[in-house]
C-alpha cells in the first residue's frame, strides 16, 4: 500500500519497521522509532540515497526526524523486505540502536553502503540493499 500523509496521527507503523519512500529515480528508507519518527542514513548534502554520480563516494550521517518531514507529497509504505529471508530482531534492540546511531557520520556509498544499508543492518544486522544492482 501507497499512501500519503494526509494528517499528523496518520501514521500506524510499529517501532522497528522499516519506511520506505519514494522518490524520483530511487527509494529512501528510514527504521520508525515510534511517535511518528524515523532514524535514517542521509549523504553529506543532507538528501537521501540516490543514483546521482556525485553521491556514489560521500560522508553521511545519521538523522533523526519526524516521518512527515521526509515524506511531503512523496509515497510511502512500510516495507520490512527481509522478514522472509532473515529473523528481525527485537524492536527495541531496533530501536535502541537507532537512536544511538543519531548523530554518527559514516562513510556513504550508493552501492555498499547507502540508506537501505543503514535500514536493514538496524532492523536484520544485515547491510543489504536490494535496490542496488552490483
Amino acid at each position: 500500500m501507497i499512501a500519503v500523509a494526509p494528517s499528523r496521527s496518520w501514521f500506524k507503523g510499529k517501532p522497528g519497521d522499516l519506511i520506505e519512500i519514494f522518490c524520483w529515480g530511487y527509494h529512501h528508507w528510514a527504521v520508525y522509532i515510534g511517535e511518528n519518527e524515523v532514524v535514517h542514513l542521509v549523504n553529506e548534502g543532507g538528501q537521501s540515497s540516490g543514483w546521482f554520480k556525485n553521491l556514489s563516494r560521500s560522508t553521511g550521517k545519521v538523522k533523526r526526524e519526524k516521518l512527515a518531514n521526509l515524506l511531503g507529497l512523496k509515497g510511502y509504505r512500510v516495507n520490512n523486505l527481509l522478514d522472509e529471508e532473515y529473523d528481525a530482531r527485537d524492536p527495541s534492540i531496533i530501536v535502541k540502536e537507532a537512536y544511538a546511531m543519531v548523530g554518527r557520520e559514516l562513510q556513504y556509498n550508493v552501492d555498499t553502503y547507502n540508506c537501505e544499508h543503514f535500514a536493514n543492518e538496524m532492523r536484520y544486522g544485515k547491510a543489504e540493499s536490494r535496490q542496488v544492482c552490483i
